[in-house]
């Protein structure tokens, strides 16, 4: 017998349902939340957030920072490329899971767009490289999962930041469970390991995510066994995760010259 449930077989009698209407309720609120997001005006530029061209943030259930990119185009097609599952490299590589991302930190540079296009690419990627430093710094793991780092530029003070949450009150409690996480924390670790052993040649920006994620969800999940058995949570230095990766403030051995890492 059939699931009467509303996601299942339509009445023959009615029309097939639209395609907004399709995903799940926290899918919909979270791209809802998103969208506001990305409408909100930038008051140094008077432009929609969406609009706008600059670095931003990825954070965790727990806020800590997990990506940081930039975009000389604009926030809304990059961050969508991101968060709706859109094209990019890290959902193509399975570096980034849309569902870890709790907030969003956003660092528009409108006022740059009408500079000349190597001025405007060597201060976005200072403003991007001093994101990164800063997600570092107040990272516990001191690495973030980056398959490329920004391109070593001067740091420089960051214009004002706009940073939102994207998960919806009611679910939140859900979501951020730590067996939810786990799960998806291992999914999302399989996944880009199977795309190591599947391309074979991968960056070694690549294998350190792998390393990276793999530290993520150790520490979580001992944090839920120590949870089970009424111990403190191990501390954050139990991995040496720099000793693990080696240096993430310089990317080792690039030759591409790709400088584009959102």
């Amino acid at each position: 017998m059939g699931s009467r449930g509303i996601a299942s077989y339509n009445d023959p009698d009615k029309k097939p349902p639209t395609k907004k209407s399709m995903p799940t309720r926290f899918v919909r609120e979270f791209r809802e939340r998103l969208a506001v997001a990305l409408d909100t005006i930038d008051p140094a530029s008077g432009t929609k957030l969406g609009k706008c061209i600059g670095a931003y943030a990825f954070y965790d259930y727990d806020g800590e920072p997990i990506y940081v990119g930039q975009t000389t185009e604009d926030f809304g097609t990059r961050i969508g490329r991101h968060l709706r599952g859109q094209r990019s490299d890290t959902l193509a590589y399975r570096i980034l899971d849309p569902f870890e991302v709790a907030e969003m930190e956003l660092y528009p540079v409108e006022h740059l767009r009408q500079q000349p296009t190597r001025e405007r690419r060597f201060k976005v990627d200072a403003i991007e490289y001093s994101v990164y430093v800063s997600a570092i710094q107040n990272s516990k793991y001191k690495a973030i999962l980056n398959e490329k780092i920004p391109p070593v530029s001067p740091l420089v003070d960051l214009p004002m930041s706009h940073r939102f949450n994207l998960i919806p009150d009611d679910m939140r409690e859900d979501r951020e469970h730590p067996d939810v996480r786990i799960a998806r924390r291992a999914e999302t670790l399989a996944r880009v390991a199977a795309v190591a052993h599947e391309r074979g040649e991968v960056s070694a920006g690549l294998r350190r995510v792998i390393v990276i994620q793999a530290v993520r969800l150790a520490d979580l999940a001992a944090a839920r066994l120590a949870y089970a058995e009424g111990r403190a949570r191990p501390a954050a230095d139990a991995i040496d995760v720099p000793e693990l990766v080696g240096n993430v403030m310089a990317e080792f051995g690039d030759a591409d010259g790709d400088t584009d890492n959102g």
